[in-house]
């Protein structure tokens, strides 16, 4: 594989590893009161900007998460790896063109909210627009939905089947510490990303059948609903700390995955 490919995907996973961090520790912190909020994707990046060298560090986050999205691009449209062409490598495919331009949408708004500092506000969910008021939302809020759980389930049987390991040819790490980092942070990091992903599939499939497609739920919606459930604040700073563990778990990706040249995963 081109070498160009490599260095893009590890500074994307840096640029992501990092996203996932801050959510996970803003997250973690406003769980048990200790000053932090809980954060999704796009309040990531606003919390960056308003940090000591903000602007330094939206550019670098933003050219971080372009890499990112160039990387899932060319795994879905050139397949340097060779992942194939059946239903199967064909729906894997589509999922990292999905994964790219949500990538792409946040570098984006990482650019955007360097050029016009403050001119977006954060929060959770905000209105939809009227494209989604009747039949239409309910329809597309059911498809979203129905596909936020598959992409649920496929966390917990990557976690369940240790399919992530595959990513750094695990059995050849003869060194212990690396192993089980990998393994670990890998393993709570997955489960922890599908349990978010099934709350977001929850609330969009439950407002499709309610017909009530005026908002849109977000990542910062499913922390409060863990927060408001029965021990919130636990279930909550467990879910954080997962994330927190996925980030590390990327962190390894940057620096220690293994990249197959035209060959089937």
């Amino acid at each position: 594989m081109d070498s160009k490919y490599k260095k893009m995907a590890r500074a994307g996973y840096v640029a992501k590893g990092s996203v996932y961090a801050i959510t996970g520790v803003l997250t973690f912190m406003a769980a048990f009161n200790m000053g932090g909020q809980k954060t999704g994707k796009l309040q990531v990046i606003e919390f960056l900007e308003k940090q000591p060298f903000g602007n330094a560090l939206l550019i670098l986050i933003g050219l971080g998460l372009l890499c990112y999205a160039g990387w899932r691009f060319i795994q879905s449209i050139s397949d340097p790896e060779g992942i194939g062409s059946d239903k199967k490598a064909k729906a894997k495919r589509a999922g990292f063109f999905v994964s790219g331009l949500i990538y792409l949408g946040l570098a984006v708004y990482a650019f955007i909210q360097l050029i016009n500092a403050g001119s977006s506000s954060g929060g959770g969910g905000g209105q939809s627009s009227s494209f989604l008021a009747g039949q239409t939302g309910v329809y597309i809020f059911a498809i979203i939905g129905i596909v936020i759980a598959i992409v649920s389930f496929f966390q917990f049987k990557k976690a369940y089947t240790k399919e992530f390991l595959q990513k750094f040819n695990y059995k050849s790490i003869s060194e212990e510490k690396r192993r089980k980092t990998i393994k670990n942070t890998g393993y709570l990091g997955l489960i922890a990303r599908g349990i978010i992903m099934g709350i977001l599939a929850f609330f969009f499939i439950r407002a499709a059948i309610e017909s009530n497609t005026s908002d849109i739920k977000s990542t910062t919606d499913a922390f409060a609903f863990l927060q408001e459930s029965s021990y919130g604040s636990y279930l909550l700073g467990a879910v954080a700390a997962g994330l927190v563990c996925y980030a590390i778990y990327v962190f390894m990706m940057a620096k220690y995955r293994q990249f197959q040249d035209g060959e089937s995963e």
